[in-house]
């Protein structure tokens, strides 16, 4: 089992950036795909990014990709999201997910944060 808690949402410019970061406890670390979703009310949670248990290996969502970059560090047991050039339709609560391996359907994901709000404005 590994514990997840999502840090760094908030209130942004359009074109401005932000860093999410998800910190995780229990078990080891990088016997897991991690993941980045969001979600809109109404909707079902829309992959974001995700990357392999060491790294090697990222994915990105076509509407994101070349502006999120997805990291993690293993030893610090820590995921990270970096947005730039942000835009209103960014706008969603985050979240943070961990698997058995690699994935962009959140029913693949075992263990969830409870997410951070990111709100970009015009």
């Amino acid at each position: 089992q590994v514990q997840l808690a999502e840090s760094g949402g908030g209130l942004v410019q359009a074109g401005g950036s932000l860093r999410l970061s998800c910190a995780a406890s229990g078990r080891t670390f990088s016997n897991y795909a991690i993941a980045w979703f969001r979600q809109t009310p109404g909707r079902e949670r829309e992959f974001v990014a995700r990357i392999s248990k060491l790294g090697g290996n990222t994915d990105y969502a076509d509407s994101v990709k070349g502006r999120f970059t997805i990291a993690r560090d293993n030893a610090k047991n820590t995921l990270y999201l970096r947005m730039n050039s942000l835009v209103p339709e960014d706008t969603d609560v985050y979240y943070c997910a961990a698997g058995g391996f690699l994935s962009s359907w959140p029913a693949h994901y075992d263990y969830w944060g409870q997410g951070t709000q990111v709100t970009v404005s015009s």
